[in-house]
């Protein structure tokens, strides 16, 4: 009997102590819990407090959204239940060779940077690479396609936009007519990345043409696979990805 209630307490302290282990990775915020967001980078970015304070100075803090218009240059934060601007702010894009994420992302996780990010970063989940809506120590470049492909704001902009943004909140980046492929093809060399590049593998996966993971980054797993198409559909024999390549993909393009 003895021996029994011993093995009893050790299987009852066992598992008080992994409940405390787990519980300990989750705060309470007055939100539904994303296991997609960071929680333990916002806690260390003094995230949680801040944002239940947020939460009881404005009910309609949570229903944000932030559309962002590459071609304009222009970020718009908009209260989805009223449907209204609350913002506007004037933004630098990425550049031809390294433009920003065309597509539908949410903010991951939010910091106070420095140097070349300005005073605040908000990461973005773009599965290609780093991004994110950040300030600039180069203020001259608001206004134009001058970035790496994250979204630059004047410091005084970002600061003010960081204080209405949760993690979570929508993010939408739109630039031209054709949605992922912005304002017309490109011609997509190994290493490039982007939007273009995961629409392109999504069609070739479709086709039984792409066993890979699809990441919108043009690796050197993908090039083999560009040859097989190429080959099957007798084209010219090229890792770029170009007009022809793109008809014989079916990508078309429509205004």
């Amino acid at each position: 009997m003895l021996k029994r209630c011993l093995l009893w307490i050790m299987i009852y302290s066992l598992c008080m102590s992994m409940l405390l282990y787990v519980g300990s990775f989750f705060e309470h915020t007055e939100n539904k819990v994303d296991l997609n967001a960071p929680i333990r980078l916002c806690k260390e970015n003094e995230y949680v407090g801040w944002e239940e304070k947020k939460l009881k100075e404005n009910p309609d803090y949570k229903n944000l959204w932030i559309l962002i218009d590459i071609n304009e240059k222009r970020l718009e934060l908009i209260d989805l239940d009223y449907k209204k601007i609350l913002r506007k702010y004037r933004i630098a894009s990425g550049k031809p060779s390294t433009p920003s994420p065309i597509g539908s992302w949410k903010i991951i996780g939010k910091g106070r940077w420095g140097e070349g990010f300005g005073t605040r970063f908000m990461a973005l989940n773009v599965p290609w690479g780093k991004y994110g809506i950040h300030g600039t120590n180069k203020p001259n470049s608001i206004g134009w396609a001058s970035s790496h492909g994250c979204i630059r704001m004047n410091n005084k902009d970002v600061e003010e936009l960081y204080k209405f943004v949760k993690v979570g909140t929508p993010v939408t980046i739109q630039g031209g007519v054709f949605g992922p492929f912005g304002n017309g093809f490109r011609i997509i060399e190994p290493g490039f990345r982007g939007s273009d590049v995961y629409e392109v593998q999504r069609f070739m996966k479709e086709k039984g043409y792409y066993p890979l993971w699809v990441d919108g980054i043009y690796g050197e797993g993908m090039k083999r696979y560009v040859i097989k198409f190429r080959k099957d559909h007798g084209l010219n024999l090229t890792h770029n990805i170009d007009g022809e390549f793109y008809k014989a993909l079916g990508i078309q393009l429509f205004e």
